[in-house]
């Protein structure tokens, strides 16, 4: 399996490296969840091993983040924070599984095995739908009542984005890190001037609107509710 690794402690970030691959697995390490939360978004991985504490974000709110935006890589929290609270709080915020420091590597190995065993939540999504808005992300075409809406790269990533996360609020930092692989605040307009060409191609020449601003929060992309 190809593994991610999130830890930034470098005696037991190498300990679990090196024992996972003597198992066979290839494992990336990040150390720190700004990273962690762009590498786990490209799908690209069977499993997710984040500790909860680690520099830029912690590692809660990495992997909130991540099936905030879709993703349903099994995780597993390997912590020292290990109070009853603790883990519900882990399980409740979309981790699969959490294991507490110290810990046994043969029982590291047994549930990250178990859970690459899993079935996969939802295969790979090839088309996005949204009320009458439509994403094939194969022939990168997008289309709202059958009508095609030409897209340029930026803004067709910057859609996808708010598709996936449907109904849900996608912050500016997340739309930094995912669309422009920005880990820091440029200081610029540059989200607000994609979103509002975006705008004017896919809600403005329709009656109905998509793409919502949350104050001070971020944008959320969904059809309206049925009466």
């Amino acid at each position: 399996m190809r593994l991610l690794l999130v830890e930034d402690d470098h005696k037991t970030a190498d300990y679990i490296v090196r024992g996972l691959a003597e198992a066979g697995h290839v494992c990336d390490l990040l150390r720190n969840g700004h990273d962690a939360l762009f590498a786990a978004t490209s799908g690209n991985y069977d499993v997710i091993v984040a500790d909860r504490m680690i520099p830029g974000l912690d590692g809660l709110s990495m992997i909130k983040a991540v099936r905030a935006a879709g993703v349903r890589t099994p995780a597993i929290f390997l912590t020292s924070i290990g109070g009853i609270d603790d883990r519900v709080e882990g399980l409740e915020a979309g981790g699969d599984d959490y294991l507490v420091k110290p810990f046994a590597f043969s029982e590291l190995l047994a549930r990250i095995n178990a859970l690459g065993r899993r079935p996969a939540a939802q295969e790979q999504k090839t088309m996005l739908r949204v009320g009458d808005l439509e994403m094939d992300l194969i022939m990168r075409r997008v289309t709202r009542q059958g009508r095609p809406i030409d897209l340029q790269p930026r803004e067709f990533s910057l859609l996808e984005v708010l598709m996936r996360g449907e109904g849900r609020v996608i912050t500016r930092t997340m739309l930094l890190e995912r669309v422009w692989d920005f880990h820091f605040d440029p200081k610029t307009s540059v989200v607000e001037t994609h979103i509002s060409r975006l705008r004017a191609k896919v809600d403005k020449p329709f009656e109905t609107q998509l793409i919502h601003t949350i104050r001070n929060t971020g944008y959320s992309l969904h059809a309206p509710l049925a009466p």
